[in-house]
C-alpha cells in the first residue's frame, strides 16, 4: 500500500514531478507469501515512511521504518535486511535518497482488500483507503496505473486515502490525496 502527498495518481509514478514540488509518503509491505533466503516472512509487515525536499529521484531525504513486532529473530534480520536496502531491489534504490532510521518492531493492524485497504502501524502511521469518487455525479470511480517497466509494482490500482497520518521525526497528515494498493513481487537482485 502506498500513499503520499500528491493528487489522485501520483505523477512520480510516470516519470513526473511531485504534485507540490516536494515528496512526503510511504510504502507499507504485507508479505503474503515469501522468504528471504531460508527466512520465511509469511504474513509480516513492513514500512517506510519518508520526506524529500524535492522528487525522490533526487535525494536529500529523511525517512522512517518499522517492522512487524512479531517477527522472530531471523525474521527481523531478514525485515531489517530489506527496509535498509541491502537486498537491493527497490529498497537498495531507494536507500540512496534518503537517510534512514530505524527499523524499530511495531505492532501491525493490516487488511488488505483493494479500495477498503487499511493498516496502522504501532501508534506511529495509518492509512485507510477508499474510492475515488467523481466531484460531479458522487460516484466511484475505479482507475488503474499499468507500469510495464515499474519499480515497484505493475499494476496499480488507485485510490483516496481517507485517512493517512504519520507522527513521529517524520509527521505529516496528507488524507485525502493519493492512495494505491498494488501487488509487489521481488525474486533479488
Amino acid at each position: 500500500m502506498i500513499a503520499c502527498n500528491c493528487d489522485y495518481g501520483c505523477p512520480c509514478n510516470v516519470n513526473g514531478r511531485p504534485t507540490t514540488g516536494k515528496c512526503e509518503g510511504g510504502w507499507t509491505w504485507h508479505i503474503e507469501s515469501g522468504s528471504y533466503g531460508t527466512t520465511v516472512l509469511d504474513e509480516l509487515n513492513f514500512s517506510i515512511f519518508a520526506d524529500w525536499p524535492g522528487a525522490i529521484h533526487e535525494g536529500g531525504g529523511q525517512a522512517i521504518s518499522f517492522i512487524d513486532e512479531r517477527a522472530d529473530d531471523s525474521q527481523r534480520r531478514a525485515l531489517t535486511e530489506l527496509a535498509q536496502g541491502r537486498a537491493g531491489g527497490p529498497w537498495g534504490l531507494f536507500a540512496n535518497t534518503y537517510q534512514l532510521e530505524g527499523p524499530d518492531p511495531v505492532p501491525y493492524q493490516v487488511d488488505v482488500a483493494n479500495g477498503h485497504s487499511y493498516y496502522r502501524v504501532g501508534d506511529v502511521a495509518e492509512l485507510r483507503v477508499e474510492p475515488i469518487t467523481n466531484p460531479v455525479t458522487g460516484d466511484e470511480i475505479h482507475p488503474r496505473l499499468l507500469l510495464p517497466e515499474g519499480l515497484l509494482v505493475r499494476d496499480l490500482g488507485l485510490f483516496a486515502s481517507q485517512k493517512f497520518k504519520v507522527k513521529g521525526n517524520i509527521s505529516y497528515d496528507h488524507s485525502g490525496r493519493y492512495a494505491a494498493v498494488g501487488a509487489f513481487a521481488n525474486c533479488g537482485s
